[in-house]
């Protein structure tokens, strides 16, 4: 403990400094400014500002300061087009779009919005205190973790998908089934085989995940506001100065603690981030919620706060295996480990102890970004609100225009232009056959890394699908996945029966 107050000693000592505490407040501030970009995300925000901090001659520790605050800003900005237009920011704000943009749609933007700040900067300081106590044996653990075991994990994963979201838990399989197939288009990697690419070169590559996101939610969004403007169905939406209450707060405290700890432990596993740890996290609180789980999807603050601390919580704990281990745990932090890499830094073990400066510098800065976001974004949830009483007919184009130069810039290809766009088509009919568009982009996300481990996992025992269960982290894994789905089922069958109902009676004989 005395090893660990030292560091924290030294590394406030760096983050405290005007110019790195000018830094971080700058980057928590762009950061929101990009993440609220649809489909730019903290990835791109990230290696866009990554060669002009190297370019301006940053100390090393500077550079990296100013990163993660780009980092932390970015994973909050998406979560503002998810609120306000239903278009995700990036992977980890789909499922924030479940119930933060039925609020929004509620007049309860502010509301949504200033919620989604609080249950963040708890994520990210929970996830920052439990780095500082636990981050080198947590990191040490979650390499344990083999190609078996990860496979595990998204059957774990897929498997909180059966109720996760909408009222028919077939369309929702389906919707994953569907985002399992797009995953799947493009050169196989290990047999240079082409699949489903229709003699098509520009789908040899595969399809861009920003294309997915922002065809199948900012498109099928635009498509549908175009819908509704021909037909005479475009209503104004309600635009209050609501915020976040107390008796918020006192509902979702407990979901915030749960995915605080829950969103951390799967950010330390490297390759999975705030994708996995936001579905996970919604799955679970919907199904602790018991009878009032079918609120969730319609607005409701523990909906929001779950995903929004998972996040958060994940991004801290990417970290945890990149500063420990040189193993980034994310995209994100893949980049930030090549800023390292760029400055003749080494992360691993030892960072700690011959360069305290930039690890704990690091450390400590997260303290001050998660503070600064909150401070920054606090105030400007009235104005970020507002934005909802601009003329939907002046919003339509305003959300083509987004998408289309976010996506021309990140990926430069015209034909993509085309892609999102019928992706677009396809997202509205989606909606218009009442399918949740939230499986189809977690089963697009998990299903390469799925693939991928799978592939590794029988390589390795040389085709032997034993395997998959050899590991005892495999095998509680694949327990809780079934655990997750026939509790539900059970739970359910027995309030039937016991209201009297026949029906579940004679199933139950069966």
């Amino acid at each position: 403990m005395d090893t660990i107050l030292t560091g924290l000693g030294t590394g406030f000592a760096v983050a405290l400094d005007p110019f790195n505490l000018m830094l971080v407040l700058a980057g928590a501030f762009f950061g929101t400014l990009i993440g609220a970009l649809p489909g730019l995300g903290p990835i791109n925000g990230v290696a866009i500002l990554l060669p002009i901090a190297y370019s301006m001659g940053f100390e090393p520790a500077s550079a990296l300061i100013l990163l993660a605050g780009i980092y932390y800003g970015a994973e909050y900005g998406g979560r503002i087009s998810s609120i306000l237009l239903n278009v995700p920011g990036d992977a980890g704000a789909v499922m924030t779009t479940l119930d933060g943009y039925p609020m929004a749609r509620n007049g309860q933007a502010g509301r949504a919005l200033s919620l989604s700040a609080i249950s963040s900067f708890i994520g990210g300081t929970f996830a920052v205190i439990l780095m500082t106590l636990f981050g080198p044996m947590l990191a040490t653990f979650a390499v344990t973790f083999s190609p078996a075991d990860y496979v595990a994990l998204m059957v774990f994963a897929f498997a909180s998908l059966a109720s996760l979201v909408g009222k028919n838990p077939t369309k929702t399989l389906l919707g994953a089934l569907i985002g399992l197939m797009l995953a799947t288009i493009g050169i196989d990697a290990n047999t240079g085989v082409p699949r489903y690419t229709f003699g098509i070169p520009d789908f040899l590559a595969g399809i861009d995940f920003l294309i997915v996101i922002v065809g199948l939610f900012g498109m099928a969004e635009l498509f549908t506001l175009v819908e509704k403007q021909v037909s005479g169905k475009l209503d104004s939406l309600p635009v209050d100065n609501s915020f976040v209450k107390m008796a918020d707060l006192a509902k979702s405290k407990w979901t915030i603690v749960r995915c605080s700890f829950l969103g951390f432990f799967i950010g330390v596993l490297p390759g999975t981030g705030a994708s996995v740890a936001s579905a996970v996290a919604y799955g679970t609180e919907k199904r602790l919620a018991g009878a009032e789980g079918h609120l969730f999807g319609t607005g409701d603050v523990r909906g929001l706060a779950a995903p929004e601390t998972a996040n958060n919580a994940a991004a801290g704990g990417a970290m945890v295996p990149m500063l420990t281990l040189g193993i980034p745990g994310s995209g994100t932090t893949a980049i930030i480990l090549g800023a390292l890499l760029m400055f003749n830094i080494q992360p691993g073990p030892l960072l700690f102890t011959q360069q305290p400066e930039i690890a704990w510098g690091l450390i400590a800065s997260m303290y001050v970004g998660n503070v600064a976001l909150l401070l920054i974004n606090l105030p400007l949830v009235g104005l970020f609100a507002r934005m909802l009483t601009i003329p939907q007919h002046y919003l339509t184009p305003m959300i083509a225009i987004l998408a289309f130069v976010g996506i021309y810039t990140i990926v430069g290809n015209p034909f993509d232009l085309l892609l999102v766009t019928g992706l677009g088509v396809f997202g509205w009919f989606l909606r218009k056959m009442e399918f949740s568009l939230a499986p189809v982009i977690l089963g697009f996300v998990l299903g390469g890394l799925f693939e991928n481990n799978l592939r590794r996992a029988l390589s390795i025992s040389g085709g032997d699908w034993m395997i998959l269960l050899e590991d005892y982290k495999s095998v509680t894994l694949y327990v809780l996945a079934v655990l997750v789905v026939a509790i539900p089922v059970y739970l359910q069958r027995r309030a039937r029966r016991m209201e009297g109902d026949p029906v579940s009676r004679e199933d139950a004989n069966d």
